[in-house]
């Protein structure tokens, strides 16, 4: 597996590397075999430092975590436990999905990051105005899964991200499944009508 060590405003040292490898690669390999690739960014923020931590597992599975603490070992360590939490909750069930069905086809999509919106003065000359269009700040591609919702949630929370767009296994809808602000899965269906 393939570690890529970073540090924004910080130092990583040679104990810290391998500490840091060893780890990483005994917690994937007690519940998954190898990895693909892994990457950690130790931050530091005002009077802590910020571990993040993302997996690449395989075919299009990332598993994330970050944590803050007072020093580095710690927001890593704290941040590997949650990893391992991920990996040992979510393995039986990556299991029983991939032996129960093959995955479709997936299909490609493109991907936008927009600037906040910030409303135009009535003042502003039209120089430069982009009005009631959003500045596209990056692109990318991405990939529209062909998923069950409980894989979507699965996958959602493997990733640790707010929100998952896929494409329903069992009617061939896009669907939107999200975490809510009181802790609950939301699950968006059009097709449900």
């Amino acid at each position: 597996m393939h570690i890529n060590i970073s540090g924004h405003q910080l130092d990583v040292g040679n104990a810290l590397r391998a500490h840091i490898t060893e780890s990483l690669e005994a917690i994937v390999e007690k519940y998954f075999g190898k990895a693909i690739d892994a990457s950690v960014v130790l931050t530091r923020e005002r009077f802590t430092i910020r571990a993040d931590l993302a997996v690449h597992i395989g075919r299009d599975i990332y598993v994330r975590a970050h944590e803050s603490a007072d020093d580095a070992y710690a927001a890593f360590d704290v941040a590997t436990a949650h990893l391992g939490k991920r990996l040992r909750r979510h393995k039986r069930r990556l299991r029983d999905h991939h032996a129960a069905r093959e995955h479709a086809e997936s299909e490609r999509a493109q991907q936008y990051i927009l600037a906040p919106y910030e409303p135009v003065a009535d003042d502003a000359d039209d120089v430069g105005e982009t009005g009631d269009h959003p500045v596209i700040v990056a692109e990318d591609q991405t990939v529209i899964e062909n998923l069950t919702v409980s894989e979507a949630v699965m996958r959602m929370d493997l990733a640790d991200v707010p929100a998952l767009v896929f494409r329903n296994a069992g009617n061939g809808g896009l669907n939107v499944v999200y975490r809510r602000s009181d802790g609950n899965v939301g699950w968006i269906d059009p097709g449900a009508n």
